[in-house]
């Protein structure tokens, strides 16, 4: 006979589709990894030739100074955001974090000194980048913007209108930024 039909609950994707279409990631993020890793790098080999030249250096300091370059590595180390059609993540060293930005619930602005966006959605996941990744990569803005407002006309998203209205002003006021730098009328 034949298969019976049913049909999911609204606002929900398959995850397979989820997955597809267009993705964008942090186009800086390689740079920044490699400074990250020279920084370390430059760390540990200035211990170790201090050491070495004081005549100190045994293995219980080695590894010592090892394990400080990797501390300030994994420190260092950003986030690697992307963003697809229906879903936003940030991957760490060992965590990755994922918000269904076709869900998302609210949206603010973290105080302090390092401004972060925070992202949650329907089923509670929650997270936290650094605005400048949206600002520098405009494919990603792209992507987030559409799926915030559709968000927005499902009435999912309750917090976070002005906040990411606040986000596309500043992104428009970027990229305006550069296009006179580039074009020399600035």
């Amino acid at each position: 006979m034949g298969r019976r039909f049913t049909p999911a609950a609204p606002g929900a994707r398959d995850s397979a589709a989820a997955r597809s279409g267009p993705c964008a990631h942090d186009l800086h993020w390689a740079g920044e990894m490699r400074s990250a890793l020279g920084v370390a790098s430059l760390l540990g080999t200035a211990l170790f030739a201090v050491d070495a030249a004081s005549g100190r250096l045994d293995p219980t300091r080695g590894a010592l100074w090892t394990g400080l370059a990797f501390l300030l590595f994994a420190i260092m180390l950003p986030q690697r955001v992307s963003v697809r059609p229906g879903q936003l993540s940030a991957r760490r060293m060992l965590t990755t974090d994922t918000v269904r930005t076709d869900s998302l619930v609210s949206v603010h602005w973290t105080d302090g000194v390092a401004q972060r966006l925070v992202l949650r959605d329907a089923r509670g996941n929650r997270v936290e980048i650094d605005p400048a990744v949206l600002t520098r990569n405009p494919a990603m803005w792209h992507l987030l913007d559409a799926d915030g407002r559709a968000a927005a006309r499902s009435g999912t998203l309750r917090e976070g209108t002005t906040a990411l209205r606040e986000l596309a002003r500043h992104i428009d006021g970027e990229t305006a930024h550069t296009v006179f730098k580039v074009s020399g009328l600035q």
